[in-house]
Order: C-alpha cells, then structure tokens, then sequence
C-alpha cells in the first residue's frame, strides 16, 4: 500500500471470504459461457488423454486467467472499502 497501512485480521478473513465466493461466480459464469459456446460440459479433468490437447490448454487457460482476475479485483475491493480510500488515494495507492 502507498502509506505501509498494515491489514487487521478482520481485513484479511473478509478478503479471503470475497475472493473465493469471486472465484466461485467466475468459474460458474466460465462454465456456463463455455457450454454455450461449445456446445458440451468442460472438461473435468483437462490432463485425461481422452481430452484434446486444444480444449484442455483452452479450459485451463480461461479458467486460471478468468478466477485470478475476479479474486484479485475483489480482494483489492474489499480492501479499498475496509480502508475506506477516498477517491484522490485511490489512484496513489494503484500508481504505487
């Protein structure tokens, strides 16, 4: 953080709690999107050699990018909210 604010507990349980129901949605939100688009289920199990190589790389990739950036954007919500950052530090404390 730009000001070396430290994280209570309390801000550290709440951003945990935040990012994995983020990463819950986001992967429900991916699985539905990739029905639709593919017409089938993902794979469940992306290293099973019945899988082809494409969709495996595909759903991992997607998957991985997809829950990472909705856990990191809900994290640092969590956080700009616990601290209550007013909109002037809020671009100080992404510039660094």
């Amino acid at each position: 953080m730009a000001d070396d604010r430290k994280l209570d507990i309390g801000t550290k349980v709440f951003s945990a709690v935040v990012a994995m129901a983020a990463a819950f949605v986001a992967r429900k939100v991916i699985t539905l999107a990739w029905t639709k688009a593919t017409g089938k289920e993902p794979p469940t199990h992306p290293e099973d050699p019945q899988v082809a190589v494409t969709e495996a790389l595909g759903w991992s990739v997607l998957t991985g990018v997809t829950v990472e950036a909705a856990r990191l954007l809900a994290t640092r919500a969590a956080v700009r909210r616990a601290y209550n950052f007013p909109e002037s530090e809020r671009a100080t404390a992404v510039d660094g």
